[in-house]
């Protein structure tokens, strides 16, 4: 067996493992140096944002039965995919997967946020108001059928290997949880992680209920794409501490922070109620005299 046959034959262990060692690491470091005060507790949001998550495992074990790995392995033997037409070296097409399916990842987060209609499913996971690695992981079932639709699509395209999409899976994974941690890193490390990967304080600000900081700092993983295209935003005008996280006129915690009302979220007010804008931000008060 080589290393290639291992990883697929043991993938739900190896992705397992990475998932209860990262989130048992963050979940101690935000109990041991919380970055922010939380207004819930934490069992009410864990307990819906936990309980989202064990629903969209049993969807996606259902509908998506082979996984994206058996999605990868089944392009690999017919052939399929930029990466086998043009016979890339295993040695860089793990590299060249992993990085582009972090592309489209990106891509497709703005898109959620740019068509209305999308952007009503990835509310569930802006509506949150607090901000801790559960965050991480709390989608709609229909935006993560969705989600999963893009990637087998991506795979076939790019014909992936098994190992990078592996590796993809556990990075997104891993980062996502790092990344919406009520954590603190010291300023200097923050700084010089955020030329390639996304801090806690970089993502955060994409949680901000102000429109414009919410449509900035799009990336799970990797920060190039939001330099590149203009998208990166380096703080919150309010501060770490003084932003307010969550969604205009979405604070009540029976909607937000129960799984009924995250359910039923999408299919609440107006399909017009909000997409991407390159729109400046006036003050409050700036507002009132107009």
């Amino acid at each position: 067996m080589n290393f290639e046959q291992f990883v697929l034959s043991y993938e739900p262990q190896i992705r397992m493992g990475f998932f209860v060692g990262v989130f048992a690491l963050v979940a101690l470091w935000e109990l041991a140096a919380p970055r922010r005060v939380l207004k819930l507790s934490r069992q009410q949001r864990w307990t819906a944002n936990l309980g989202i998550v064990l629903l969209n495992t049993v969807i996606v074990r259902v509908a998506f039965p082979a996984a994206a790995v058996g999605m990868a392995a089944l392009s690999v033997d017919k052939g399929w995919g930029l990466l086998n037409h043009f016979d890339v070296p295993f040695w860089l097409a793990v590299p060249l997967a992993v990085v582009a399916m972090d592309f489209v990842i990106w891509l497709q987060h703005v898109m959620v946020h740019a068509v209305p209609a999308l952007w009503r499913l990835h509310r569930v996971h802006h509506a949150d108001l607090d901000y801790d690695l559960t965050t991480g992981a709390r989608f709609h079932p229909l935006e993560i059928v969705l989600s999963m639709g893009i990637k087998f699509a991506t795979i076939v395209l790019l014909g992936a290997p098994v190992l990078a999409v592996v590796v993809f899976e556990v990075l997104l994974s891993a980062c996502a949880m790092f990344n919406h941690g009520n954590i603190r890193l010291p300023a200097a490390l923050d700084r010089a992680l955020r030329w390639f990967l996304v801090t806690p304080d970089m993502h955060r600000v994409h949680h901000s209920v102000e429109d414009d900081e919410s449509n900035s700092n799009f990336g799970f993983n990797l920060t190039w794409w939001d330099r590149l295209f203009g998208t990166y935003r380096e703080q919150s005008r309010a501060g770490q501490l003084g932003m307010t996280i969550g969604i205009h006129d979405h604070t009540d915690p029976h909607e937000v922070a129960r799984l009924p009302g995250m359910l039923m979220l999408p299919f609440k007010g107006k399909v017009t109620d909000y997409a991407i804008n390159r729109r400046n931000w006036t003050p409050p008060a700036a507002d009132a005299k107009l």
